[in-house]
């Protein structure tokens, strides 16, 4: 860990850290390329490169529809939330830590870094069936997972298929990069007793936003991380757009452009949409690119998949709109799972606006991902088509 909160100038590999998985693929040069000490460029088909020039972290977005950016940091923007982190929860050369992803996803690299910044070791189990990674996080002694939803999820799967029962080391799920529905935070704190579950919300374009804690209301992403300013242009309890400002903000594009997100001073909003209760609990409703119109109301397609991904039966659900004459559009449901389509039905009208409930429900074996997890949803835009 950086002494006294000092930040440096590159990233850095703490000589108390071990690689638990030396043959993961792109872990070996990921460690040459922060050795290197220059910049480092992170690309979901290339994996790690060492770049010469002044330290700085260039990374690619996750976007579930476009092509991906590609962004750029100062080390000192993720370095202070490694800080801030570690004091919160106690982190240290005492941890192991795990991540499930590709290196070019951002949110496995911030796992890697925290670890070596702070002397943990590190295990990545991408590539690895999903009863191979719960063994391995039973066995390996795992303290620490950083996993979007949709790996939780198959990581359940797996311990179910293993037999695998408990996980007596684990401490910490920190989990971000999706919507994480309430039939999954059960499953998760009743299969992992051990440990806390933090759910986050954040991207490659700002880094933490909010984090739950204790006490959060169902259906919240939590309050203000430290250091995070939050503002919403709405009166409490009403939808606007979500505005940070923190340290912990990205430089810019390096290539790449994203109409969502603009900058107002120090303020930045990635195009998220949602709600601060009174208390300051912050709520998503969508992205406003995200957002349709059905019959005059408005519709995000993330409040569905929220309804149906909580359904008895449902593993994932994705939602993508399609245009209609009368309406403005008709919203597509796909399904992964066994539940019926009365069901998943009725839970929504249960819930929602007419007008959000879907047309049709579709079921499918397993939906698209993209490398970063998340459900491919131009593949299904064009599957609805079909």
């Amino acid at each position: 860990m950086c002494q006294n909160g000092a930040m440096q100038e590159s990233f850095v590999i703490s000589p108390q850290s071990a690689l638990l998985t030396p043959e993961a693929r792109g872990l070996a040069a990921l460690v040459q390329a922060l050795r290197h000490g220059g910049a480092l460029h992170l690309s979901q088909a290339a994996g790690p490169l060492a770049m010469d020039g002044p330290p700085m972290l260039f990374c690619e977005t996750s976007g579930s529809s476009g092509a991906p950016k590609v962004i750029r940091r100062r080390p000192e923007s993720w370095q202070r939330s490694f800080e801030v982190t570690a004091g919160l929860f106690g982190l240290g050369p005492a941890a192991r830590y795990a991540c499930f992803g590709d290196l070019g996803h951002s949110l496995t690299l911030y796992a890697l870094l925290e670890a070596f910044h702070l002397g943990a070791d590190v295990a990545a189990l991408a590539g690895m069936r999903p009863r191979a990674q719960a063994q391995y996080l039973a066995t390996g002694r795992i303290s620490v997972i950083y996993a979007t939803p949709t790996q939780l999820r198959l990581l359940l799967r797996g311990a179910a298929t293993a037999g695998i029962a408990e996980f007596p080391a684990l401490r910490h799920i920190f989990c971000g990069g999706g919507a994480l529905d309430s039939a999954l935070q059960g499953q998760l704190r009743a299969r992992f007793e051990t440990a806390d579950l933090r759910v986050f919300f954040g991207a490659s374009e700002t880094s933490f936003i909010t984090m739950s804690e204790a006490g959060t209301p169902a259906g919240s992403v939590g309050r203000a991380y430290p250091g995070v300013d939050l503002r919403i242009d709405a009166p409490a309890g009403e939808t606007g757009e979500i505005w940070v400002a923190s340290p912990y903000l990205f430089d810019g594009y390096a290539s790449g452009a994203a109409a969502d997100t603009r900058r107002a001073g120090r303020w930045l909003s990635i195009g998220e949409m949602g709600y601060l209760d009174a208390a300051g609990h912050l709520f998503l409703r969508g992205r406003k690119s995200r957002m349709v119109t059905v019959a005059d109301h408005n519709v995000f397609p993330e409040e569905i998949e929220a309804v149906v991904a909580g359904q008895p039966g449902v593993s994932a659900c994705a939602v993508v709109p399609r245009p209609d004459a009368a309406r403005g559009h008709r919203m597509i449901a796909f399904v992964q799972g066994t539940a019926p389509e009365a069901a998943l039905r009725a839970a929504c009208r249960a819930v929602l606006p007419p007008q959000a409930v879907p047309q049709r429900f579709i079921r499918i074996d397993a939906l698209p991902l993209l490398p970063a997890g998340k459900p491919n949803l131009a593949a299904l835009a064009r599957r609805a088509e079909a």
